[in-house]
């Protein structure tokens, strides 16, 4: 662990949960006065600033998770250098992204998963990629924004990157994390395949497991949704099901269920031992524990997919499956299913306006990022630029 970081543990800033992060980070100074004159946040330090900054994303679990980790890190890492927010420059950012790809040193920085007030707990797993270096970047170049509007810092040194626009334009030009047609069916069929169960729980599990890829497939919602999701919040309108939920951002929306998530629900609700389809007052857990009643935490599922996720892929790697298609089992993630739902609606024709509404895009470019249609075509086209046969004789000189 960051020698830094084991300096203080009693920092008395805002919590923003339960064994706050913010503990665990140093106290540069009790009262760094902020850089401009109007200072907008109620905060003595940059612990303090951050904690306002992540306020803002309490209604969204997952976000804010993910926002955390990376202020973190980045906090920790100016401290390593005994810098602090406002000392951020084209250099340090520089520094700092290099640090992203090769967290050194490791034995300081890098480590296995551990609870976050565990001994041995690393602020990273190791060296992140290149899709999650620039993921970073996108939230940190947010967290600058924000704290510029708040008066805590000067300047955004985001702005100065040369290649900006394209490495931090979170509109990238295509969804590539997901899993290919063959691949989702191959997946589809192994977890349903029928297996040697020896108890009860383990017919329960692999119950729950079918169904939560069902529900991730079909629906497309995002991990912190299904979490929380309610049996009655699936709901029947004039002989139509919907899907109510309340989504990124605390906007309500209403998701058309097709027949195939009806068909999972029902089997689902018998393993509960329940009948048939929710009633309209049945707010009790969709996914539950083992007990059939308490609900389990985004966390829980989280681990629960990605260990689905790793059984496949060495299922597939002992069947000598396509090595491609065992490296994105390996990789994938419980956001990729929501990723291959998106792209495989967008591959059967469902229509670019519906197909943001089920996604609950605000944006239609950020749909458009699923639509792989062109690219096939375009592969297709290409086709036709080959290289001529050789000829039978020599070519004349020319």
């Amino acid at each position: 662990m960051p020698t830094e970081v084991t300096k203080q543990r009693s920092l008395g800033s805002k919590r923003l949960e339960k064994d706050s992060w913010s503990d665990l980070l140093p106290k540069l100074s009790l009262l760094d006065a902020p850089q401009t004159d109007v200072l907008l946040i109620d905060a003595q330090n940059d612990v303090e600033a951050v904690a306002a900054w992540l306020q803002e994303y309490q209604d969204s679990p997952q976000t804010l998770k993910s926002y955390r980790r990376e202020a973190e890190r980045l906090l920790l890492w100016l401290a390593s250098q005994n810098n602090q927010l406002r000392d951020m420059n084209r250099e340090l950012l520089r520094q700092y992204e290099a640090f992203l790809e090769d967290p050194q040193p490791a034995e300081q920085w890098v480590g296995p998963s551990k609870p976050r007030y565990h001994a041995q707990w690393r602020p990273f797993r190791g060296g992140l990629s290149p899709a999650s270096r620039r993921q970073s970047l996108i939230i940190l170049q947010g967290l600058y924004s924000w704290l510029v509007e708040a008066g805590w810092v000067r300047h955004n040194p985001f702005v100065l990157m040369r290649d900006k626009a394209r490495r931090l334009n979170n509109q990238t030009q295509t969804i590539e994390r997901y899993l290919e047609g063959d691949l989702w069916a191959w997946f589809w069929q192994w977890l349903n395949a029928p297996a040697k169960l020896t108890s009860e729980r383990e017919a329960y599990e692999q119950a729950r497991r079918r169904f939560i890829v069902s529900f991730a497939y079909l629906l497309a919602p995002r991990i912190s949704e299904m979490a929380n999701a309610r049996m009655d919040d699936f709901q029947e309108r004039e002989g139509r099901w919907w899907w109510v939920v309340v989504g990124k951002g605390s906007k309500l929306a209403r998701i058309p269920v097709p027949n195939d998530m009806l068909e999972c629900l029902i089997e689902w609700r018998g393993a509960l031992e329940l009948q048939g389809l929710p009633s309209y007052h049945e707010p009790t857990p969709l996914i539950r524990a083992l007990d059939k009643h308490r609900g389990i935490s985004d966390n829980q599922l989280y681990r629960l997919l990605k260990s689905t996720f790793s059984e496949a892929a060495d299922a597939l790697e002992a069947q000598n499956g396509k090595l491609a298609y065992v490296s994105a089992l390996r990789r994938a993630t419980p956001h990729w299913l929501r990723h291959t739902a998106i792209t495989h609606q967008a591959q059967s024709g469902v229509s670019l306006r519906y197909l943001s509404e089920s996604a609950r895009h605000s944006k239609l470019d950020t749909t458009s990022r699923y639509l792989h249609i062109e690219d096939n075509e375009w592969h297709q086209e290409q086709q036709r630029h080959r290289l001529k046969s050789a000829p039978k004789t020599p070519s004349k000189p020319l």
